[in-house]
């Protein structure tokens, strides 16, 4: 076991977490690391434990923070060597194996976040500070410019990080796995000898940890070095810096140009104007040989880009535990959005603004957060002991507009697992990895509808609706049928309504509208085509026009108001089926609010229209039973001739 002391920032009692201290952990295939946020920036005591010595990662846990006094640990998020989709997480490396949630009820914490490590990694760089980084060539980094990522160790990492309102989007990837791409006849000759045992030669293959073992044996052969000793590759890094070992030297030098033709192929891929970054274990081993390595001359080396190139930074990352300060910014985030204080943090501070009986409200809450964001109104006025408008109160003293709103902004700080985000499916993907990520995708697309809800059109579209004589739906496709969809339940609403998804029908149904009806036009791309003539003519008899498209398509344009479906496809199969689902999400929203609005007025109507129909069933299945009966007395009549067989039928029935 080791331990360290501060890593990042200075140590400020007044500035500490609210709640208490918040884990981190960097979890590999050999050692686990762990430490302690105390407040923003302030990460302290560090220590290591191999993973070998416990056989569930929970108890690593609980080992570490008995050795720490048991700090309240409300808030943790790992950083784990591992491909993290979903809740379980299977270690590829050990044999760690644990569902994300179930830990985080067996360690009693109201937040666990898990990501990968190159994640944790690449969020740690916009926080990293000036002494933790060693700027190898190139000029100054744009700001707010991409940054590039690629750390070298037991495998090869590339990632990278997008700017976007004044946040950092970190890119997944699996760019290690390129085909590597020699960049002289050594380099060519180095790849036919990985050739004869690799059919594919990914970049991971040669630069890497095990990949300096890999260029160690092509080297030997190529220079025809017999009965070569078998090194690792800490004895090849040792023997070059310290012994001067004229092989090893050569193979390091391979290494570090190798690198560079990488670091330069993800600059220019990703336009990393903000700088190149170096991580990982092997290359801060090499100290300053790596800065008089050909690795900078390789990455400028790009023919009529050269002078492009030699603008960008490159950076070898010294900091010693980056990877917590990356973890740390993503649960920060988590949290509180961004910079600032989480939600439940803000409840704290707060509880002097308070009345009493909106102190019992924040008591409750702050002691059972899970509990509160599935409860009825009804239910946490009883447990605080308070009326419900004294809970709708406390709602918009904590800024939200009430208990639906409260909810959703008290559940970002304490849900338990990485926010969803859109996952490519890929040809040779597993039926489980394809269900995980359709579902997974189409999450985040209602999320993001979500967030992007305009209250004001929201409102306006549904007090429309609801005053409208009548309502028509027109889409093609897919599209049709979410209009056909929107009929049913409209029409269930009282309200005159019909589906078109004709273009002929479309345009005459449209000529007849007045300017008290509404037309609702469903399309996935926004684009007018075959529905050009419709909205004309619809926009000519005075209808309003509503409009579930894109925001700033053409059909958004032409129409009175547009509920935005800002959603692409991605796939090749061209198949409709995340948009679809969020066109059907929106008429829900849209029929429920219709629904609420017109309430009190269309109540009765719709348990009329319900009476009506049970009423023509059960007549129908008088009149079927009549026929029935009268048929089974003719049957009776016939058997009683034929020396009278009991009337299974009648018996039965």
């Amino acid at each position: 076991m080791s331990s360290a002391s501060l890593i990042h920032g200075s140590y400020n009692p007044s500035n500490t977490f609210m709640d208490g201290p918040r884990l981190l952990a960097d979890i590999g295939g050999t050692n686990a690391r762990f430490a302690l946020e105390r407040a923003p920036g302030q990460i302290d005591t560090i220590q290591t434990l191999r993973c070998a010595d416990y056989p569930e990662f929970s108890q690593a846990v609980k080992a570490y923070l008995a050795t720490n006094d048991h700090p309240a640990i409300h808030h943790a998020a790992i950083a784990i060597a591992n491909p993290v989709q979903g809740d379980q997480i299977k270690m590829t490396n050990h044999h760690w194996a644990f569902s994300i949630e179930e830990t985080r009820k067996l360690l009693g914490l109201d937040t666990l976040l898990v990501v990968n490590d190159f994640t944790a990694l690449s969020m740690a760089l916009p926080h990293l500070e000036q002494s933790h980084c060693v700027q190898i060539g190139g000029g100054q980094g744009l700001e707010g410019g991409v940054i590039g990522l690629v750390g070298a160790g037991t495998g090869l990492g590339v990632g990278g990080l997008i700017p976007s309102e004044g946040r950092w989007i970190a890119l997944g990837s699996e760019g290690g796995h390129v085909s590597f791409s020699p960049a002289d006849e050594k380099e060519a000759a180095i790849l036919q000898y990985c050739w004869r045992t690799y059919k594919h030669v990914s970049a991971e293959r040669l630069i890497s940890g095990p990949g300096l073992e890999m260029i160690y044996s092509a080297l030997c052969e190529i220079n025809k070095i017999k009965n070569a000793e078998e090194l690792a590759a800490p004895q090849i890094v040792d023997r070059a810096l310290n012994q001067k070992d004229p092989l090893c030297l050569e193979v390091v030098d391979c290494f570090c140009a190798m690198l560079g033709t990488l670091a330069s192929n993800v600059a220019v891929t990703l336009g990393t104007l903000g700088g190149i970054y170096i991580g990982g274990g092997v290359v801060p081993h090499l100290g300053d040989y790596f800065a008089r390595s050909a690795f900078r001359a390789r990455f400028e080396s790009k023919g009529r880009f050269d002078a492009y190139m030699q603008k960008i930074p490159t950076y070898v990352i010294t900091a010693p535990y980056p990877a917590f300060v990356g973890v740390a910014a993503i649960l920060a985030e988590r949290l509180g959005g961004g910079n600032a204080v989480p939600f439940l943090e803000r409840i704290r501070k707060a509880r002097s603004q308070f009345s009493p009986a909106e102190e019992r409200v924040a008591s409750l809450i702050l002691a059972h957060p899970r509990a509160v964001m599935s409860e009825p109104i009804s239910e946490i006025a009883r447990r605080a002991n308070v009326s419900q408008p004294t809970v709708i109160r406390f709602c918009r003293t904590m800024g939200c507009q009430g208990l639906a709103d409260f909810k959703l902004k008290l559940a970002s700080g304490v849900t338990g697992t990485v926010p969803v985000a859109h996952s490519q499916v890929h040809v040779g993907d597993s039926s489980l990895d394809v269900g995980v990520k359709v579902v997974d995708n189409t999450i985040a697309a209602m999320m993001e509808v979500r967030d992007s809800l305009n209250a004001d059109t929201l409102s306006k579209v549904i007090e429309v609706l609801s005053h409208a004589t009548r309502v028509e739906f027109y889409g093609f496709g897919s599209c049709g049928l979410v209009a056909e969809d929107a009929q049913q339940k409209f029409f269930r609403l009282g309200i005159p309504s019909t589906a078109y998804t004709d273009p002929q029908l479309q345009e005459v149904s449209a000529s007849l509208l007045k300017n008290t009806d509404v037309a609702v036009i469903i399309s996935n791309s926004g684009r007018l085509r075959h529905l050009a003539t419709t909205v004309e003519v619809a926009v000519n008899s005075g209808a309003t026009i509503i409009a579930l498209a894109p925001s700033n398509s053409q059909l958004a344009k032409r129409a009175d108001f547009t509920l935005a479906v800002e959603h692409d496809e991605g796939s090749m199969m061209h198949i409709p089926m995340v948009s679809r689902i969020l066109m059907l999400l929106l008429v829900d929203v849209l029929a429920v609010g219709v629904s609420l609005n017109r309430s009190s007025p269309f109540a009765e109507l719709q348990r009329q229209a319900k009476r009506g129909i049970l009423a023509h069933i059960a007549s129908t299945h008088d009149v079927i039973g009549d026929k029935v009966a009268a048929a089974d007395d003719r049957s009776a009549d016939h058997r009683g001739d034929e020396g009278g067989k009991p009337n299974l039928i009648s018996h039965t029935k």
